[in-house]
C-alpha cells in the first residue's frame, strides 16, 4: 500500500453495502454481501480522479485486514480482488476453502 493511504480509515458503509476510503474528496470502494460467517467482495471501483494512484489496491488491502480481524471468511468474486490475492498469496489464508475458484488462487 502506498504511504499516502496508510492513515486513511476504511469505512464500512452499511447503507450502500460497500467498504470505502476517501482520498482528496474522491472514493475508492468495494461492494460486498455479508453473512454471519462470510464476506463476499463483489466489485471494486475507484472514481476516475483516483486512476493510477493506488487507491483501489489500498481499499482492497484495508478490506482484507478488516475481514481477517472480523474472523470471517472471504469470497473474492470481484476479479480485481481475486487478482490481488493471487499476486499477494499470503492473503489466501482468509479465503473460504469452499470458494469455487480456491484452487486457482
Amino acid at each position: 500500500m502506498k504511504a499516502e493511504f496508510e492513515n486513511i480509515d476504511l469505512v464500512k458503509n452499511e447503507n450502500k453495502k460497500r467498504f470505502e476510503i476517501e482520498f482528496n474528496g474522491h472514493f475508492a470502494f468495494i461492494d460486498y454481501k455479508e453473512t454471519s460467517h462470510q464476506i463476499a467482495l463483489i466489485h471494486t471501483e475507484s472514481e476516475p480522479e483516483l486512476a493510477g494512484t493506488g487507491a483501489a489496491a489500498a481499499v482492497v488491502e484495508k478490506t482484507l485486514i478488516y475481514i481477517e480481524e472480523s474472523g470471517k471468511k472471504l469470497l473474492p468474486f470481484c476479479p480485481y480482488v481475486f487478482a490481488f490475492i493471487k499476486k499477494n498469496n499470503d492473503w489466501k489464508r482468509i479465503v473460504d476453502e469452499r470458494f469455487e475458484s480456491y484452487n486457482k488462487l
